[in-house]
């Protein structure tokens, strides 16, 4: 995967969150020089496409052009494929989403397989689960933030539904419930 900076990873994530992958608003802090210059790079390395901007849909403007109209920001597949997110599933996934029929689609990042979120989603789906001890040994993460991933990645922005039970022994296990939103495409698919 590509080395990102901090500020890199932070203005692509966001942007691969927002409707048409818009870039803007930059982050709080980056502005004048600065921002032009974080910009001016990630477009050089095509992560980043300067667009004309919509204002009738409110998009947000990077700069003026002289004649009343403006320019935003947008995160290219390249910029996608930067953060581990995979646009040709992304836009299958949409593609399906409309074939059904679905109007409320956000854009949702899909994590390429190999990655420790695909490897966290490959224990949940397992038929026996997976314990707390079992995914800390598999992903090097600590316990909290595996529970982060499970309520925030996997929960808010993938759509799945991750369920624990005590088992016999005693131990929690989760699972990804059959019915989540995300778990009818599983990255062996993707």
């Amino acid at each position: 995967m590509t080395k990102l900076t901090e500020t890199q990873t932070i203005i692509l994530t966001a942007g691969a969150q927002r409707p048409d992958n818009i870039a803007l608003p930059l982050p709080k802090g980056l502005a004048g020089a600065a921002a032009k210059m974080a910009v001016n790079k990630m477009i050089d390395r095509g992560w980043l496409q300067e667009v004309d901007a919509n204002l009738r849909r409110g998009e947000p403007l990077w700069r003026e052009t002289g004649d009343g109209h403006g320019t935003t920001l947008v995160v290219t597949d390249a910029g996608l494929l930067a953060i581990g997110i995979d646009p040709i599933v992304t836009q299958r996934i949409v593609a399906n989403h409309k074939r059904a029929g679905e109007t409320t689609l956000t854009n949702q990042p899909i994590q390429r397989a190999g990655t420790k979120q695909a490897m966290l989603i490959a224990l949940l789906q397992a038929p026996d689960g997976a314990t707390m001890d079992t995914i800390i040994a598999a992903t090097g993460w600590q316990a909290h933030t595996v529970r982060g991933a499970m309520s925030g990645a996997l929960g808010k922005k993938l759509g799945l539904i991750v369920t624990s039970a005590k088992e016999g022994d005693g131990a929690r296990v989760y699972r990804i419930s059959p019915g989540s939103a995300g778990s009818r495409t599983s990255l062996a698919e993707a």
